[in-house]
This record gives structure tokens, sequence and C-alpha cells, in this order.
């Protein structure tokens, strides 16, 4: 979403853009997601759910949450499949992925180059640029030995191009935000991310493979911070169990081949931690500006989207709003310079 919000809204300001896309097809991780672009209802529960967070950024997709989301349902005519997230927790807006992207590509037109083999496509970086790469959840999966649960081709391009330049990092590179799925030899294709996810730990208990409790605790509401316990444990795995052989979840996990076993009239799934996005990156200031270690702006480079870290650290926010308001201000901030 980060790169197509910066673009358009670019074009909406009349740039000359041009959108090069990692992939074989564009919309990155977004088009996999239940596409929720939500805020917390009060700031102060933002701040006391990310605790670690910079309070800066974290005001800045706060504020601007709202007005971006009827920015892209004017510029982008994207119509909401509900508008709001049914949470007194949160607020925001649920549209359907594809049309997303396919609207806002509209809104680009045919400055976009796709990938032909999902290993990039030649460009120079003349300034300014924005990087949108999707964070690095391949690389960490794969280093961790997770699964993936987004996009294939975010490796952390945008991570290292910017390091390479003198970028300076914010946020625990090593933090996540993560799905328990359920775990090989499941069958989970891309566009099973949503319906597949386990969503009931705070109804089951948590065992490891060698049957001990690690997570005794109820999860938070978002379970992410379940989700991350359970990438800690050896092989990234971990059983749920539960009284609810028909809970919807259960059915879906066993309908894809997971593990599911029924003991003393109990049943327990196996499930995996799946890595949605990476919540370490890259600093940037308030105007979407990369910066170095000593706060001075590396000069025409921008990053959007949750190749910024340190936004959501010490709990969990919504990527995509991340992607919306720092798109937004990226495109707005390049075209200031």
């Amino acid at each position: 979403m980060a790169g197509l919000v910066a673009a358009a809204r670019a074009r909406e300001l009349g740039a000359a853009v041009r959108v090069f896309e990692k992939g074989t097809r564009p919309g990155g991780s977004m088009v996999l997601s239940s596409c929720v672009p939500w805020r917390h209802s009060e700031f102060e529960d933002f701040r006391d759910e990310c605790p670690d967070g910079d309070a800066r950024l974290q005001r800045l997709v706060w504020e601007r949450l709202d007005d971006a989301l009827a920015w892209l349902e004017r510029t982008a005519h994207v119509e909401p499949v509900w508008r709001d997230t049914n949470n007194a927790r949160t607020t925001g807006r649920r549209y359907e992925p594809s049309s997303v992207a396919a609207r806002l590509l509209g809104a680009i037109g045919d400055r976009v180059s796709l990938s032909a083999d999902g290993r990039g496509c030649v460009h120079t970086l003349d300034a300014p640029v924005v990087l949108a790469t999707g964070g690095f959840p391949v690389r960490v999966a794969r280093e961790r030995g997770l699964l993936v649960r987004s996009n294939p081709w975010s490796e952390g391009d945008g991570l290292d191009a910017a390091r390479e330049v003198g970028a300076a990092t914010a946020g625990d590179l090593g933090e996540l935000y993560a799905r328990a799925m359920p775990a090989p030899p499941a069958r989970v294709d891309e566009g099973d991310y949503v319906r597949l996810s386990q969503l009931y730990g705070g109804r089951a208990r948590v065992v490891n493979d060698e049957g001990e409790e690690f997570f005794p605790r109820p999860p938070a509401w978002h379970e992410n911070d379940l989700a991350q316990a359970i990438a800690a444990q050896p092989g990234g795995t971990a059983w749920f169990e539960l009284d609810d052989a028909a809970d919807p979840h259960v059915v879906a996990a066993r309908d894809a081949g997971g593990t599911v076993e029924e003991v003393d009239g109990r049943v327990r799934v196996h499930v995996a931690a799946g890595v949605t996005h990476t919540l370490g990156g890259l600093r940037v200031d308030e105007h979407a500006r990369v910066l170095r270690a000593d706060d001075s702006a590396i000069d025409g480079l921008f990053a959007a989207g949750v190749d910024v870290g340190g936004i959501a650290s010490g709990g969990y926010a919504s990527g995509l709003a991340q992607a919306l308001v720092l798109g937004l201000v990226a495109a707005e901030s390049a075209l200031a310079d």
C-alpha cells in the first residue's frame, strides 16, 4: 500500500513518478491481508499498547489516518466494505484489497515497472526516492525457520539500500507482527493467510512441543504477543489445546491438512508462527525523511510503510495505517524538498 499511495499522491500533486516493483504483481502484502487500516480510538491507548514506539510518529499516524482514509476513498474512489472495525478499542475501515490495488494503479497510470521473475527491476536511484519494500519478513522467517505470511519479495531491499548510504535504524529489528498458523504439513497458500489464522489463543491452553505451558497468561486482544512467544520456541511451533473440536478455526486447520488431534475429549492443533511484517526498520522523522544516526536527514531519501521502524514497538498497531499515512507524507515531503 505505501508505495502505491505515495505514487498516487505524487501524481495528484503534479509530479512525474515511476514505481519499481520487485514482485510480479503490484500490491505487496496488502492484497493478501484483510485490508483494515485502523488506529486506536484514543491516543493514550496507542501509547499504552506500543510503549516503546516513537511517540512523534505514533501521533502522526493517529492524527492523520482519518483524513488519509477520506483521501483514499475520494482520490482512488475506493468504497469501504465496513465503515468501522466493530472493536471499541479501534476505529478504521475495511476494504476489498484487490480493489484498493487496482484503484491506486488507475490513479498512477502506466508508470509501474513490474519484475518478470520476482527479483526486482533495473532502475536508478535518482532523488527523490521513496522506499516502500515491505520490511524484511521473508529474511527474518528464513533466518529463524518460521513461516512466511507476507508477500514473497519483502527481504529487506529497502533497509539494505538505505543503510548503504548511512541510514540508521529504529526499533528492535527482531520484533515481529506474526500470526499463529496451522503448522506443516498444512497447506497454507497466499490466499489463505487471513482465513487460516488461528485466533483463539485466549480460549486455549498453549504448550510447546514438550508439553510445557509456556504462555500461561491470557494473550492481548490482538494475540501478537502470543504469536511472538510461539516464534521464540524451538522450531517456532506450539500446540493450542481446547474443548471445541467444531471451532471454525480448528475445522479450517484440519481441512488444510494440519495436525489436529483429539486426546481425552479435548482437541489440540499444531500451530506455527507466520511472519507478516517486521516492526523494526529505518529511522525516519515526521516528514518520512530517512535519518542518519545523528538524526540528520539523507537528502532525497524517504521511507514509508513497514520499511519504517519503531512505531509499533512493544506491541501491535495497524501496518496498513502506517503505510497509508506515511505514503502520503513521503510523497508530500519529497515534492516539498
